[in-house]
């Protein structure tokens, strides 16, 4: 879970807790065999957990068809939080212990050359027991339930090209694979699903699937950052605004160098009975240290990057997450796609600081002393002083 820093209950809102929300979404159905027949979009999961020995396995749900929508966030955008819990629910999670670098185990085999196919595989399972369970994450999109594998036959299809050439490339690093990938138009959560099953890079091994999400959020921002930074500033301010899965945004983007922050506040009744804040930031050359407040940080800087690389532009970007009752986690892929479809609409555009958090306000229910009190970037710009009034 993310760190949260617990704020004064003066902008305490609700006191309604999660487990209240939860009831609203139907429950998963409850599969009383020990056989799973249906079509994997592919998609396997890969655990953390006991590393290097770790739970892997595919995600089949009970039905045949074409189900690649199930593990394609970039498709979900727009859909309701009922409606998208309840789709990841149906899918069932297979699992068997597996050592990490024993890639290349019948198992394990069978399982990356799944992830290769370029639409559904026809799968089918015997399982030890019933499957029990679901999750819900921040980090991790939604999943169903779960039960130890006895058996399993995946039948690959066609293999998509540009997944099948990167994987018989013994030569290049699994980031240089992953931007290639990137550069070729496969979509980032099919690049994501290639790192996390070992299909990638030089020494092939499982990565669990919350690392890989971040880790191409990560190295892909960071390759976009580095050509952004080689661009002409931004001539005025950009304000976007927009609003989905009851949460609000603001992204801000301010003339100057590159340099990026991230804060999210989390209202009462979501993950705690507090309201809470995270946030990270980085100047012109980027961050060392891994952020605090998780992927969420990763997925929103690859959004804004593509945004401004698009542009030709470099600037300083500050994006602000209201996050109110009502929601429920479903994973990082809500950052990156919902930033994403916000940048697509048509920004206010002004010349001053001061008229961007006019506009800003309202917008979101902090007050602009508290985002003040915790963005570096603002508390930066505000009072800085340009060379230029003293020539």
């Amino acid at each position: 879970m993310k760190k949260l820093k617990i704020l004064s209950d003066d902008y305490r809102i609700s006191e309604v807790v999660s487990v209240e929300l939860l009831s609203k979404i139907p429950a998963p159905q409850a599969y009383e065999s020990t056989e799973i027949s249906g079509s994997s979009p592919p998609e396997v999961f890969v655990g953390r957990f006991g590393y290097p020995r770790v739970y892997i396995g595919p995600l089949i749900p009970p039905f045949h068809g074409d189900t690649g929508h199930l593990a394609t966030p970039e498709e979900w955008f727009g859909k309701g939080l009922e409606e998208l819990i309840s789709m990841r629910l149906q899918l069932i999670r297979g699992k068997r212990e597996v050592r990490v670098d024993r890639v290349e185990e019948r198992y394990s085999s069978g399982l990356r050359e799944a992830l290769l196919s370029e639409s559904s595989v026809d799968a089918e399972a015997k399982l030890r027991n019933r499957p029990r369970g679901h999750l819900l994450s921040e980090e991790l999109q939604p999943f169903g339930p779960s039960a130890f594998l006895e058996d399993l036959r995946l039948e690959p299809g066609r293999a998509d090209h540009r997944l099948e050439r990167a994987y018989y490339d013994r030569d290049a690093s699994a980031a240089e694979a992953a931007i290639e990938l990137y550069r070729a138009g496969l979509r980032v959560s099919r690049i994501q699903q290639a790192l996390s099953a070992g299909l990638l890079g030089r020494r092939r091994k499982f990565v669990p699937t919350r690392w890989a999400i971040t880790a191409v959020d990560d190295l892909l921002s960071r390759c976009l950052v580095d050509e952004v930074r080689d661009h002409g500033e931004l001539g005025e301010y950009l304000v976007y605004r927009g609003e989905y899965l009851s949460n609000r945004w603001v992204v801000i983007m301010m003339p100057g160098k590159w340099s990026y922050e991230s804060i999210e506040v989390w209202f009462p009744g979501i993950i705690s009975r507090s309201i809470g804040i995270a946030g990270d930031h980085e100047p012109f050359w980027g961050r060392r240290e891994y952020a605090s407040m998780g992927g969420c940080y990763y997925a929103g800087r690859l959004a804004v990057a593509e945004k401004l690389s698009e542009m030709r532009r470099q600037g300083s970007v500050l994006i602000l997450r209201e996050a109110y009752p009502g929601y429920l986690p479903v994973g990082v892929w809500n950052v990156r796609e919902t930033v994403r479809n916000v940048l697509r609409g048509e920004p206010g555009r002004f010349s001053s600081l001061e008229e961007s958090l006019e506009y800003m306000r309202g917008w979101l229910s902090l007050p602009l002393k508290v985002w003040f009190s915790i963005s570096k970037l603002l508390r930066e710009r505000r009072h800085q002083v340009s060379l230029e009034r003293f020539l």
